[in-house]
């Protein structure tokens, strides 16, 4: 098998793990109404009050109708509201409700223990080693991205 394949695969599998046991920590809490395609966008808006939705539809990678899906179903499920800029009206800004806000601080929180035990598992010079890695290999192939399209 090809490395770069297995390494896919590897990632994946990994995510899997990783996005299951948050689950069903969460599930725990009372968050029971959460699927993992959520999660990127819940923890972008963690870490920034008010973002548009481009802003959040290009951090996390997704395009516009996925974004549209997702934002409309967290905000049935009470996670987020949306309100016009004041910039420009025409702009919506999404932000978290009380119920975001309390989910945020239970999601900061089991991440923080499942990195405390992934810490134990494989320690803590190799899971920067690990990460150090993967943002070096991604920043390389996002970079070669760039310079294709520059040249195209």
């Amino acid at each position: 098998m090809e490395r770069i394949a297995n390494i896919g695969s590897l990632l994946k599998k990994i995510y899997r793990i990783y996005s299951q046991e948050l689950i069903t920590e969460l599930q725990s809490r009372g968050f029971n109404d959460l699927r993992p395609s959520f999660f990127e966008i819940l923890m972008f808006l963690s870490e920034h009050d008010g973002p548009s939705i481009k802003a959040i539809g290009k951090a996390c990678g997704l395009k516009k109708q996925t974004m549209t899906s997702h934002l409309n179903e967290l905000e049935k499920r009470g996670y987020i509201k949306r309100s016009a800029s004041e910039l420009d009206k025409r702009e919506l800004l999404v932000y978290l409700t009380d119920y975001g806000e309390k989910f945020k601080l239970n999601l900061l929180q089991v991440i923080s223990d499942l990195e405390r035990k992934y810490v134990q598992k494989i320690g803590e010079l190799e899971l920067d080693r690990v990460q150090l890695m993967l943002e070096n290999f991604y920043n390389e192939l996002i970079g070669q991205q760039k310079r294709s399209k520059v040249l195209s």
